[in-house]
């Protein structure tokens, strides 16, 4: 079950479909992961939002375009959250060419791979996960985001 929380406006009026465009890209995941019976929740939320979620929980003093926060093993078969922060997901679309949807559909992938334990530390953890990401995002009808390295994640 995906479960969608828009708590910033600005998401659907750039976006009419964020809502569905992220549960495609959610299920996508859950189904390529053999994950399809796995909650989770997707929080549209703005920039000061998740800055403070990411000042808590991370140390870092801003926002970020997508922060994942995995639940615990649990009976409700809770994956965890996903929290997107509009104004720096639309600015990052905008300064690397692409549709804002497909910028989503991306993060959120991203996202809902971190919550089943993927991460990009390493860069044998980052091509792994940017390789599923490739394989997901295809089935959607994204192009691949790492292509003209526009994608690159932070590494230590």
């Amino acid at each position: 079950m995906i479960d969608i929380e828009v708590e910033d406006d600005a998401w659907t009026a750039a976006q009419p479909d964020a809502e569905a465009l992220a549960h495609r890209a959610a299920e996508a995941v859950l189904l390529s992961e053999g994950a399809d019976g796995e909650h989770v929740t997707l929080l549209f939320t703005d920039d000061e939002t998740v800055g403070d979620l990411n000042a808590r929980f991370r140390g870092r003093d801003s926002a970020t375009n997508v922060l994942s926060f995995p639940a615990p093993p649990n009976p409700e078969k809770h994956l965890g959250d996903v929290a997107l922060a509009y104004g720096v997901c639309a600015r990052e679309a905008r300064e690397q060419g692409k549709p804002l949807g497909h910028h989503l559909q991306h993060l959120v992938a991203h996202g809902v791979l971190h919550l089943l334990g993927y991460d990009h530390m390493t860069d044998a953890e980052a091509e792994a996960m940017e390789s599923l990401e490739r394989v997901v995002l295809a089935g959607l009808g994204v192009p691949d985001p790492y292509a003209a390295g526009e994608g690159d994640h932070d590494r230590p």
